[in-house]
């Protein structure tokens, strides 16, 4: 296929230059409605191609015109039978993904460490979810992948499950054999979908991890934005339907169900173009990050207190591969916090870190990087080092995660179930009806329908004293929280 066009962009481009007389939305018609300065901020272009689902332009729910051709270059690009733009992120592809194959009741088989737009997606459909957990790395403080073994306990057990999902990449870049899953999967006749949320680079580059659709996965939800030049929000769901476990139709069907019909198309010309650079550029692309993130790498494991992990990691059944381009830097040794090097590098040096955990800061490298911000980078952790280093004590690690929850009913039952308002620190016992999670990256601590135990009290509160981004429940300062209602004996 000719990579080099862009058939949605084009047209838009060629739309707007006819300079047509708008009677329909949005109300601002191509800016002259917009407020002035914000017109003179985002430009004029932007504004003109800021359009709706009108008959020149296709339809995102429908496609069959230039939205459809730019999908089947995407199709190509990704290596995938179908794919399907999404201007509501990943979350939405995510959501798409279960929301197709899973029906009220089915079993569908998860990471315990997964996005919430899996959980919300599992809440929607009905589904009960089989948690696996993933395993905890002892000398960093976070979690990897999922095992082989833990994965194939879990079919054997539950071998009328309707779905496998996957992470891959973990949102630290570590990865597992994910090929040998999907055939484990699809010998029990099981698909995979995989969270391929910080992936869109692996598909480019031989020397990044394998991606979901060359593992033979059926459905991966990939975030453009994240890593691959769209704008945010903007997303792809790549289709194998090779094995016959999808049906393209119904993923269309459920993809539409969940989408505005006021579609951005903006946020889908930025993915016409993404595509068209990573097809052409996308080796490039790739091999600039990770000699970046991998000259950081060195530089920063040279830094006194402060240690980046990279393939010495490597070796087991959790951590078979990673992405290079993650950039996981421990900073315990320097006796302060992850959410606190994240402030410190804030007020000090104006970098924003992607993440900060107890022990962790996460920076991105990616193709919009160049030597000079990651110079800027190095200098700012050369600097924390000589000012934290053997002046505080280095905390001990300890990872305290909490035992999975056990799961009393199902997500959706617990979320729509009749509820009380207690305090949280006198909650132990009681069935949760909402989450509680960390963002970034949002990962629950507690889902609806599992008892809330006093570990989990403790471990939440951890977070929340130390500052960390504790999120979900309706009171905003987790002090109080959702439980079922308990009904009275009768005797």
């Amino acid at each position: 296929m000719d990579h080099r066009r862009t058939p949605l962009f084009t047209a838009l481009k060629n739309h707007a230059a006819l300079n047509p007389v708008q009677f329909h939305i949005p109300g601002h018609k191509k800016g002259l409605g917009t407020d002035t300065e914000f017109r003179e901020f985002i430009g004029d272009n932007a504004l003109s191609i800021d359009l709706i689902n009108i008959a020149p332009l296709d339809d995102l729910h429908q496609p069959t015109g230039v939205i459809e051709e730019a999908q089947i270059l995407a199709a190509d690009a990704f290596g995938a039978d179908y794919t399907y733009f999404s201007v509501q992120g990943t979350s939405s592809a995510i959501m798409t993904m279960i929301l197709s194959v899973c029906e009220p009741g089915d079993k569908i088989i998860v990471p315990r460490n997964v996005h919430k737009s899996v959980m919300s997606a599992i809440i929607f459909s009905g589904a009960k979810p089989v948690f696996v957990s993933p395993a905890q790395d002892a000398n960093l403080g976070i979690d990897h992948g999922v095992t082989t073994g833990a994965i194939r306990r879990a079919l054997e057990r539950h071998p009328d499950a309707k779905a496998l999902l996957v992470i891959n990449p973990t949102y630290f870049g570590v990865c597992t054999d994910l090929k040998e899953i999907v055939e484990l999967a699809h010998s029990y006749q099981v698909p995979v979908l995989v969270d391929e949320a910080h992936g869109v680079l692996i598909h480019f580059h031989e020397d990044l991890p394998l991606s979901a659709m060359a593992a033979g996965a059926d459905m991966a939800a990939t975030s453009v934005h994240k890593l691959g030049g769209s704008m945010t929000q903007s997303s792809v769901l790549n289709l194998n339907t090779k094995n016959g476990y999808v049906n393209p139709q119904r993923v269309q069907t459920i993809l539409s169900m969940l989408t505005s019909t006021s579609t951005s198309y903006i946020l889908l010309a930025s993915l016409d173009t993404s595509r068209r650079n990573l097809a052409l550029n996308g080796h490039q692309m790739a091999q600039k990050a990770i000699d970046l993130a991998e000259f950081a790498r060195r530089s920063i494991n040279d830094m006194d207190g402060l240690y980046c992990f990279g393939r010495e990691l490597l070796g087991t059944e959790a951590t078979f591969n990673y992405d290079p381009t993650k950039v996981t830097i421990h900073v315990r040794h320097l006796g302060i916090t992850g959410y606190e090097t994240e402030n410190w590098l804030r007020e000090h040096y104006k970098i924003e870190v992607e993440l900060s955990d107890m022990y962790n800061i996460l920076c991105l490298i990616t193709p919009g990087d160049t030597d000079d911000s990651v110079e800027i980078l190095l200098n700012a952790l050369q600097d924390l080092s000589r000012t934290y280093y053997q002046v505080n004590p280095a905390h001990e690690l300890v990872v305290k995660v909490p035992d999975v929850p056990q799961l009393m009913l199902t997500p959706r039952d617990a979320f729509y179930g009749d509820t009380e308002v207690i305090p949280f620190k006198e909650s132990a016992g009681r069935i949760i009806s909402e989450f509680i999670y960390v963002y970034p990256p949002g990962i629950p601590i507690l889902l609806p329908g599992e008892v809330i135990t006093q570990e989990n009290i403790d471990y939440i509160i951890d977070h929340v004293e130390v500052g960390l981004p504790v999120k979900g429940p309706e009171d905003r300062s987790v002090t109080n929280v959702k439980v079922i209602v308990e009904a009275d004996a009768i005797f």
